[in-house]
Formats: C-alpha cells, structure tokens, sequence
C-alpha cells in the first residue's frame, strides 16, 4: 500500500471534501445505530407496559416507533447520499488530475523513453490502472471509513447494553483481521500479475490495429488472433485466480458475521435468564451485529479494490519517477542564426551498445543548403535526432553560432526549427488541420494552401471532393505514400522555419515531383539553413555542401561535382543509382 502515498497531494488538494465526506459518514451511521437501539427500547417498553389494552393505542404506538424508524432511516440515507457527493466525486476529481498529469508527464519524457515502452502500455497505465486507483480513492475509501465509523459507534452502543456479551460477539474479530492479513498479501501479487498482462494484451491489440494492412497484406488474421486469443487467456487465467482468491474470503467473513449472531442469540438468552439484559437489549444486539455484516462482508471487495489500486499506482508511479533525460534548463529567449558545427560528436545506443556515430566533425553555415547521404545504418537518421536534441551524444558537442546546444533555450530552437521525419505521422483530422499542426498561433488559408503549393500537394488536395476539409484515416491511410510525405512537408514549411530538416521525406515521391519540391525550397534559402538527409542523390545533388556517411564517420565532403572528382563511394552510390533508373 506504500505505493499509494503518492496520491496524499491530492488528499490535501480536495481535503475539505474529504473531511466533509468523513463527517457525513459519521452522522449517516450515528442515525443508523440510533434505529437498533430505539427498536431494543420500544419492545422492552411494549413488554413493561401492560396497561395497553385498546387497538388504538396499539395502532398509535406501532406509528409512534414505525414513524421514527423512518424518519432515522431518511436521515442516515439523506446523509449516506451527501457522502457519496463529496467522496464519490472526489474521486472522479483525482481521477482527472492524476490522468492529466501522467499526460503531462509523458509529454516532457524524450525520445529515448518512446523507444524503450510499448504503447499499449503507455495508454493501459492511463487508462485502465488510473480507473483501477480511482476505485480506491472513491468506493475504497468511503466504505473503509464507513466500517471504522460504523464499528466504534456499534461497540459503544453493545458496550452499553451489556459488556460481556460484546466480548463474546467481538471473539471472531481476530480471525476476520489475520484472514484479511493472509489474504491481502496473496491479492496484491496477483493484481500485479493481472495488469500487467493486461498491459500485454493491451499492446498486441495496439500493434495489430496499427498495422492491419500488413496483417491482412499477408493473410496472417489467423496468427495474429491466436496470439492475441494466447494472451487473452493467460489474462483470464490470472484474473480467474484472484477471483478465486476474492470469493473464498467474502464466504468466511459472513460465516464469522453468523457466529457472532448465534453467540449473541445464545448468550444473550442465558444473561436475560438471569436478568442481566432485556430481551429488546438482544434484539438491539441482534440488529447491532447484523449492521456490522455488510461492512465486514465487504472487506473481500474493499481489500481486493485496495490491492489492484496498489499494484496500479505502483506502475504508475514507475513511470512518473522516470526523469527526462533531455531537459530544458534555459528559458531566454533565442533566435536561431549562425552556424552549426558538430565537434567531435560520436553516439552509442545505450540498449544494444552499437556504435551509431564515430567522431563527426562538420559545419552547416547559415542560409546554405547542407545534405547528408549514405548507406541504410550508416547514422543519417542518428545524426538528425542529436541536430534536434532528441538525446545527447555520447561524447562532442554540438553549437549554435558558437554556443553549446545543451545550453540553449531548447523550447525556442525547436519552435524554429522544421522537421520532416522519415516515418509520415498524420493525424485523424482534416488536412487543412494536420498541416495548421505545423504552427502555434493563428494561421489563414492562404498560408496553408500556399505551403500545400511548395509541397506540390496542393493539385492532389484540390482534386478532392472536400478539399482541404477532406478527413484523413487513421495515420492518412487514405493518401498515398507520397502525398503523405508531401502534406507532412507542407506542415514543416508553415512554420516558415529558420531551420528546416528533411530526412529521408521524399523516397515515395518520383524524381520529376522531387525536382519540382527541392526548386520551390530553393526559393527561400536566403531566410533558411536546409538540411537534407537522403539516400538517393538525386535529392542532394544542388546541395552546396555533402557529407558521404559510412558506419557513422564522414568519409567523403563537398559538392557534388567535387565528390564525383573523388571517385569514391559517393560516385560509386551515383552509378549505381543511375543504373537502377534505367
């Protein structure tokens, strides 16, 4: 239950719901302990009084107690309900905290943490452990409070009637508590178990749906099921254990509950033999002991919504422990200008120890068109993530008109800066949308149809029926490969970027659409430094200035001209390209 701490913060932020709920608890029950305690009276008056001897007395006295039975009964319900407002909803407040700031917190996670987490995991700590938690905070809780209130009230009012008898009825008690004890522990193993693979489940379920064209491209819907139906059932097999776990407990509680309803019965006829106790004092005990029935019944529920809490919040809390490595440390403001240059910068991937990078040094000036190409695995992509400081490199460092990248005001040079990833991510929105996504402030339709225009996407738009309106599937599954790429391009040209990345964002396009692009980016190449990371050179040839990677070190620079003077792996990459073209 340590892990469940986490949450006092908000305990302290809704304290005075919390406290009220409390109070409302503790007059519900005070109403509640009332009506034994009247009825155990009412029948020892009705047993003493012999001189009622008329129906209409009879009839006046069974509505005189029948009436404020009720009205006990109205008041512990009126105040059970003002309970739930302030408890119940309490919950559903933290629930929308907590939810929120495990979205925050994974906003301000970098890139490294992306890479090592499934998503399915991601959104099953967001999702199904937040409700799991919740739980707690509202039925978990209220019920909890109710048994202590509930409990204490009752034993003072047995206490009162008569204190031997509540020893004897209280015997089961240690029993009930080592029982709870045994149990819980087992319980909380098992919900770990559960959730997680129900984060497991969660996952395979995200990846199917995600690639369901390559499942179905290769006729592989029957693997794909059985392996979801395989975990499926190791889901149910986990879950079937606690529950079978649960429902052996709330049995035992209630047979301990019925053991203390016979002693009450027995003893209680023994003391009222020798007048120690009335016989509405028993029916009061009896009363007494069966209100105490539901709230230890209820243990086995409350424990078990208790433990998947824990077991929830403690996976939770693993990834709001995690610290970003990548951390904004400078607010200024800054303008991106100058050159950049990379000094001795090497990379090794911390997971599989490769070597990524091997002492880069090179320098992209300002206003030029920089490029960078070579084999698949040779570090383009490598390099571009360190350029927007997705991590850090191993050793070197990299600076902007001379100062250190890690100093910067990281938030201004990425709002300056426009990317064009290899892998097209669009959203599930309309195209004027996803690429008004590009900007932070307000943006007319003539920016947007004009950054579609230097994308050369804004023919294919216009062809269709709804045009920029046009709602895109799930990742633009109704685009094509290049007509993605070209809308994601337009995304990073309406940032009107001082400094715009393309990597690798225009090998679905044909060489005729790629010229047409590359010409309208040259058109501002005055107000922007253009990186270009590619493998075809047909993509960098205009670049002023090329680096040639090979297993991530700089083996060949210059123009295009000058690398075909080199007669290396540059010429050698040329050739081979234009082969394959014809």
């Amino acid at each position: 239950m340590k892990s469940l701490s986490y949450l006092n913060k908000y305990f302290f932020k809704y304290k005075w719901r919390f406290l009220l709920g409390i109070v409302f608890i503790v007059i519900s029950n005070y109403f509640g302990v009332k009506m034994p305690k009247y009825v155990g009276d009412a029948t020892d008056q009705l047993l003493k009084n012999t001189s009622i001897n008329t129906t209409s007395e009879i009839i006046f006295l069974a509505l005189k107690i029948g009436g404020l039975y009720v009205l006990y009964s109205v008041l512990s319900g009126f105040f059970l309900f003002l309970t739930r407002q302030a408890i119940i909803v309490m919950s559903r407040l933290i629930e929308f905290d907590l939810k929120n700031e495990i979205y925050a917190h994974y906003q301000r996670l970098d890139y490294s943490f992306y890479k090592k987490n499934a998503t399915g995991d991601l959104m099953n700590r967001i999702s199904e452990d937040v409700s799991q938690v919740r739980m707690y905070l509202g039925p978990g809780i209220m019920y909890s409070i109710n048994l202590v209130a509930l409990f204490f009230l009752v034993i003072f009012q047995m206490i009162d009637l008569n204190a031997w008898l509540t020893l004897f009825v209280l015997i089961p008690l240690p029993i009930m508590s080592f029982l709870i004890y045994k149990v819980s522990s087992k319980m909380n193993s098992l919900s770990t178990d559960v959730q997680k693979e129900q984060s497991l489940l969660s996952t395979i379920a995200q990846e199917t749906f995600a690639g369901i064209r390559v499942v179905k491209a290769y006729s592989r819907e029957k693997e794909t099921h059985e392996k979801f139906n395989a975990s499926s059932l190791n889901y149910k097999k986990k879950n079937m254990r606690l529950v079978l776990v649960n429902s052996l407990f709330m049995p035992t509680i209630v047979f301990l509950i019925g053991v203390s309803t016979i002693t009450a019965i027995y003893i209680g006829g023994l003391l009222a033999y020798d007048e120690k106790i009335s016989v509405g004092g028993i029916l009061a005990f009896i009363m007494f002991v069966n209100k105490l029935t539901w709230p230890f019944a209820s243990l086995g529920w409350v424990t078990s919504i208790n433990q998947r809490a824990a077991a929830s919040q403690k996976r939770i809390n693993e990834f709001l422990q995690i610290q970003p490595e990548i951390v904004n440390k400078n607010q200024d403001s800054f303008e991106l200008k100058g050159d950049i240059e990379f000094n001795n910068v090497s990379y090794t991937y911390p997971n599989s120890g490769i070597v990524a990078l091997n002492n880069l040094n090179f320098k992209i000036k300002e206003g030029e068109t920089f490029a960078i190409i070579g084999r698949t695995g040779s570090g383009k992509s490598t390099i571009v993530n360190i350029l927007m400081r997705q991590f850090d490199p191993t050793n070197g460092s990299i600076t902007v008109n001379g100062t250190d990248l890690k100093s910067l005001n990281l938030d201004e040079y990425r709002n300056q800066t426009g990317v064009v990833p290899q892998e097209v991510f669009l959203f599930s929105d309309t195209i004027a949308e996803n690429i008004r996504f590009g900007r932070n402030d307000d943006v007319q339709p003539e920016e947007i149809k004009e950054a579609a225009r230097k994308a050369h996407v804004l023919h294919n738009i216009e062809a269709f029926p709804d045009q920029f309106e046009t709602i895109l599937g799930e990742r633009g599954v109704n685009l094509s490969g290049g007509q993605k790429q070209r809308v994601s391009i337009a995304r990073a040209l309406i940032r009107k970027p001082k400094l715009l990345v393309l990597d690798d964002c225009l090998s679905a396009v044909d060489t005729e659409t790629e010229e047409i692009i590359l010409s309208n980016l040259q058109q501002d190449t005055k107000s922007r430094t253009t990186v270009i990371v590619s493998h075809r050179i047909s993509s960098i040839r205009n670049a002023s200035n090329i680096i040639v990677l090979d297993h991530g070190k700089v083996i060949e620079q210059g123009s295009h001209d000058e690398l075909m003077a080199q007669n290396g792996l540059y010429t050698d990459m040329y050739h081979k390209q234009l082969a394959e073209e014809k």
